[in-house]
């Protein structure tokens, strides 16, 4: 499907749908909708991190969360989430949800639900979507994020530091 045919159902603070929308009107009107973030780790827990297409039309060119997207209208979270580990990672796994951010400037508006998955498997990364993918450390990501904190995007910011950081103890 090309981009400018993609709908997405417009929410409210609540999360509650109010509408459908383009995603180019959504975007240029920085209406509130819904995305997905997920992050893929390894047995030796290493998180895979994604950097964006150039020609996204969202953080281009961005480090970023393994995999992520925008669900289609009437989609629900989890579908959205394994159809975006297919698509850009090409991989299926079991993935649980670890948390949910309100929309926000910081999200871009919008209302995110993040899961993550643990595999050893082979990733395939979609080169439509992705420019590049591999994984860091945990000190690596905390080092980049200090040294050069503007080659990530700011929702894997809000990601890092409301999740991965205070729970790096405990993961995956």
């Amino acid at each position: 499907m090309n981009t400018f045919d993609e709908i997405f159902d417009v929410v409210d603070i609540n999360n509650n749908v109010i509408r459908q929308a383009s995603r180019d009107e959504v975007h240029q009107k920085k209406l509130m909708h819904r995305s997905v973030h997920i992050l893929v780790f390894n047995s030796q827990v290493n998180l895979f991190l994604q950097k964006r297409s150039l020609i996204k039309d969202e953080n281009p060119g961005l480090w970023d969360t393994s995999a992520a997207g925008h669900l289609d209208s009437g989609e629900d979270y989890l579908n959205c989430a394994k159809r975006e580990l297919k698509e850009e990672l090409g991989i299926s796994v079991a993935m649980d949800e670890v948390m949910r951010i309100p929309a926000q400037l910081a999200t871009l508006w919008e209302h995110i639900h993040v899961y993550k998955c643990v595999t050893n498997n082979k990733i395939k990364i979609n080169k439509q979507e992705i420019n590049e993918g591999r994984f860091w450390s945990m000190p690596e990501i905390m080092q980049s994020i200090k040294s050069n904190p503007k080659i990530f995007t700011s929702t894997f910011h809000l990601l890092f530091n409301d999740y991965i950081n205070k729970y790096k103890q405990s993961l995956p």
